[in-house]
């Protein structure tokens, strides 16, 4: 018996300090390499502790908190170029935030190179705000400051801020420096889609009749059929030379990552929307894109040279006249490719072109095989009209994004899927052949293949029509907007718990219906007058725990009620970033860092008043601050929670 209570004492004792302690789960090394006159190079390494992670900095909006890298004093003194680059990530769906998440577990590294505008400046600050994540989730800050005159680094508590004189940069430590592995995010996946736009490329009317004429071309023209094959194969080569250096070209002309930039951009956005219909409509049937005849003519006399320069200029002559098919491929895929940032736009020209150039190569190499072609026929305008529905629900894609930054609603996400649902719905009963378009030849019977395909299009079109209901789509994720942003984000006629109708000074709508306060005074004020506990919820916006809590805890039937009429709830958001007034930011007197935004205000006072900086972390007051029992964190069973809650609220009746 006293052995179990001294096991019991020391659990107590355990649990209390697993959730009432400064976690630092993310420990960083770093060091700066000079590789111009005036370029220099940060390398940033972290070493995760086991099953925590920490998220990407190009982690999806709507999702957790992505990394970011802020630059003090950069303004005329130095400029970075592009994203910093990072090692590999893990791709994982979240049906919490209904996104995919991009996370690092055990070890990340990163690297930046900055350019120096100002040569009398030698300090590169650099502030690193991420959010890693157990069964609790933290957010961080860690400020680095690179001297580039002895190639050192030191890491302080915060950056002197002339509006707030009294910010420490006292030098925690000399860091140490590590090499940062150079890892390409994602290249398999952008080959392997630019290779398939390539081929659906090669199945149009521009490009699919030109393979057994160029192919007979060189065969016959040659002297002998290894010359043959040799022409066609340079004829191959010269298409990919000819679109990898396009690809090269968008990444020379606008940097290796700046569209990455871009993706969020309005404007860009629009443009490109605007761009994917007119393609969409073209390839529907409504006019035709060309470039100009005189470009094809110029290009066809110097075709007629022969040798080596005229079968590359063949190759180009392939490249201009089949534009109209495709151009709009090619545009979409370097705009998707470029706002991957590095060099995806090389990438993605080398897969489309190689797919390309493929058949031509191996047609030369066995001829026979010409014979099992295809005859040219309306079944290429199906596929070039097929392209066009694509693009089109692809263009709504780019709209979204420029709806979403500008929070307009004017695509929220039932219109969005309602919009997606006609698209592909239009593409079924063309593809079952009961809709025609322009050059389209009358349809006697349905092939197999395309008659599968339609099947296939309008299983995909069913199943998107349950999202107008609140349904989740994770086969859409990324690509409809979030549920959180629509016009019944509950779910149309289901789960939506109903509007309060009055609410008290300084309060707003709570998940599951409740009253929240999220300003730690007015909710303590509110909860005296009212003469209720009070539940201290330090939570963030892209906390995934704090969500999983909301949605699956608090809003059972053993909770809920007590929640809504038994408690006052306060929730103070660690991760809102609106800036406090100026006369309300201060420095901290436990971490000496600057505090300017809300979040940092709540952040710092959960770690001043609770020695903690883990979200959730849950507290049951009463109207004088005191607490009525120990703090929890992330409590996933039902039963364990209640008994907590109702353990605390008891306490206060007392």
């Amino acid at each position: 018996m006293i052995k179990k209570i001294w096991l019991l004492a020391i659990a107590s004792i355990f649990s209390i300090g697993v959730h009432a302690q400064i976690l630092d789960p993310v420990k960083w090394t770093t060091r700066i390499e000079k590789v111009a006159d005036d370029e220099y190079k940060l390398f940033f390494d972290a070493v995760i502790e086991d099953q925590w992670h920490m998220y990407s900095q190009f982690t999806p909006d709507n999702g957790p908190l992505p990394l970011e890298f802020i630059y003090n004093n950069q303004e005329g003194n130095y400029e970075p170029i592009g994203k910093a680059t990072e090692s590999e990530y893990q791709v994982k769906f979240d049906e919490t935030f209904e996104v995919d998440v991009y996370s690092f577990q055990n070890n990340a590294s990163f690297s930046h190179n900055i350019k120096i505008t100002n040569p009398n400046n030698t300090f590169i600050q650099v502030e690193l705000f991420y959010q890693a994540c157990i069964d609790m989730c933290i957010n961080q800050s860690k400020f680095f400051e690179f001297d580039t005159k002895n190639l050192t680094v030191k890491e302080v508590k915060g950056f002197a801020d002339l509006s707030l004189e009294e910010t420490s940069e006292e030098t925690i430590s000399e860091v140490a420096t590590v090499e940062a592995p150079k890892e390409e995010r994602g290249i398999w996946n952008i080959f392997i889609w630019s290779f398939l736009g390539g081929f659906a490329a090669l199945l149009t009317p521009c490009v699919f009749p030109m393979i057994p004429m160029t192919v007979s071309f060189f065969t016959k023209q040659s002297k002998s059929r290894a010359k043959g094959i040799k022409n066609a194969l340079i004829y191959g080569v010269s298409i990919i030379v000819i679109y990898v250096v396009l690809g090269l070209l968008v990444t020379r002309i606008f940097g290796a990552d700046s569209l990455n930039a871009l993706s969020t951009n309005v404007v860009f956005n629009v443009v490109f929307f605007l761009i994917l219909v007119v393609f969409a409509v073209s390839f529907l049937g409504a006019f035709e894109i060309m470039l100009p005849n005189s470009w094809a003519n110029k290009i066809d006399r110097q075709a007629d040279r022969g040798g080596l320069i005229g079968i590359f200029f063949m190759a180009l002559a392939l490249a201009v006249v089949s534009f109209s098919c495709t151009g709009p491929i090619v545009g979409t895929l370097l705009v998707e490719a470029a706002s991957k940032g590095g060099l995806a736009p090389l990438i993605g020209m080398l897969g489309f072109s190689s797919a390309l150039a493929l058949p031509f190569m191996l047609f030369a190499l066995f001829p026979g095989w010409l014979n099992s072609l295809p005859r040219s026929g309306g079944w290429m305008n199906s596929v070039k009209v097929s392209l066009g529905f694509l693009e089109l629900a692809l263009a709504l894609k780019f709209l979204s994004n420029a709806d979403l930054v500008l929070q307009l609603g004017w695509l929220e996400r039932e219109v969005f899927i309602a919009l997606w649902i006609a698209i592909f719905g239009a593409w079924a009963m063309y593809l079952f052949g009961k809709l025609q378009l322009p050059h389209d030849s009358p349809i006697a019977n349905l092939s197999v293949g395309r008659a599968l395909f339609a099947i296939i299009v309008s299983a995909f079109t069913i199943y998107m029509i349950p999202g107008l209901w609140g349904a989740p789509l994770k086969l859409l994720s990324g690509l409809t907007p979030p549920l959180t942003y629509a016009e019944s984000p509950k779910g149309v006629g289901g789960g939506g718990a109903a509007s309060i109708v009055e609410l008290p000074a300084g309060a707003k709508e709570g998940p599951n219906g409740m009253i929240v306060f999220t300003d730690y005074e007015t909710g303590m004020a509110y909860a005296k007058e009212v003469n209720k506990p009070v539940l201290l919820d330090f939570t963030g916006y892209a906390c995934v725990n704090c969500r999983k809590m909301e949605d699956h805890v608090w809003s059972d039937s053993k909770i809920l009620p007590t929640l809504k009429n038994e408690i006052v709830l306060i929730s103070l958001y660690v991760d809102d970033k609106k800036l406090l007034p100026e006369s309300e930011q201060y420095v901290s007197k436990t971490t000496g860092q600057r505090i300017k935004s809300v979040g940092n205000k709540w952040s710092d006072f959960q770690i001043e008043h609770y020695q903690a900086n883990a979200q959730p972390y849950y507290i049951i007051l009463d109207s004088d601050g005191n607490r009525l029992n120990e703090p929890v964190g992330y409590t996933p069973d039902v039963d364990e929670y209640a008994a907590w809650l109702e353990g605390g609220i008891a306490n206060y009746k007392k």
